[in-house]
């Protein structure tokens, strides 16, 4: 029997190379054919190499996992490399369809490998794909992502967000300020600091402007966490928060909000 071939597709590097590391310990002979950093990327190579297996990321830039997934006409497998949270991944199981959870654990990798081998073992042409009923019903069990804002009828109320490998849920009213940070959105309480993927800008639109000023393109803070401001020698503006040791520097295009104080 020839070697078997997956393709990695993630749009963080260091989580595909790391993946791949674990997968080449517990299947050490499984071959990776392509490493992706994007969903259009992977479709295209998928179509190319057409490698028994894909872990596609299902946030990706682009085309998502689930997107890709959509588009395979070959005999590709996929498992989802997923950051949700626990209740949407038992709705991956009772769906059937293979999952790892980021941060991969090495256990779990390895039984999805078990149970991929297998099916690879039994697969036949007519059904070694995905099912387009299951992966219709993932569709709709898509909810809010382990990083992701969670949605409300009025302004914003809770978010949903990681720290480590624990996944939170962070009443707004407790966040001090929320700050853009390369790729991920850092959310700031007096305790602790998350890390969701929601954009600066489309927090903005959610979060209740009464209680929620942007500050800086980069920075979002809570007026009722608000302890005062202090100019310096060059007459410019900063924040103190109530619960943060550190100060927050106002724009010019805000400062004008801070007058009052």
């Amino acid at each position: 029997m020839t070697a078997p071939t997956a393709l990695i597709a993630d749009d963080e590097p260091h989580l595909a190379r790391a993946l791949a590391a674990q997968l080449a310990a517990v299947w050490p002979e499984l071959r990776i054919v392509h490493v992706a950093r994007n969903g259009a990327e992977a479709a295209e190579r998928i179509a190319a190499l057409r490698p028994d297996l894909a872990f596609l990321d299902i946030q990706m830039p682009g085309l998502t996992g689930l997107e890709v997934a959509e588009g395979i006409e070959g005999a590709t497998r996929v498992v989802f490399v997923t950051a949700y949270d626990q209740f949407a991944v038992q709705a991956f199981e009772h769906e059937a369809i293979d999952y790892v959870l980021k941060p991969v654990e090495a256990d779990r990798l390895g039984r999805t490998v078990e149970r991929v081998r297998r099916a690879l073992a039994t697969a036949d042409n007519g059904d070694a794909g995905i099912d387009a009923r299951l992966l219709a019903a993932l569709q709709r069990l898509q909810g809010p992502a382990d990083g992701a804002v969670a949605k409300s009828s009025g302004p914003l109320r809770w978010v949903r967000a990681t720290q480590g490998d624990v996944t939170h849920q962070v009443p707004v009213d407790e966040v001090l300020f929320f700050r853009a940070d390369d790729k991920y959105t850092c959310v700031q309480t007096a305790t602790a600091e998350y890390l969701i993927r929601t954009p600066i800008h489309e927090l903005a639109t959610q979060l209740d402007g009464e209680c929620f000023c942007q500050v800086h393109r980069s920075t979002i803070v809570n007026l009722d966490h608000v302890a005062g401001t202090r100019r310096d020698e060059l007459s410019r503006l900063f924040i103190r928060l109530r619960g943060h040791a550190s100060e927050l520097p106002v724009s010019r295009a805000y400062v004008h909000l801070f007058k009052g104080m």
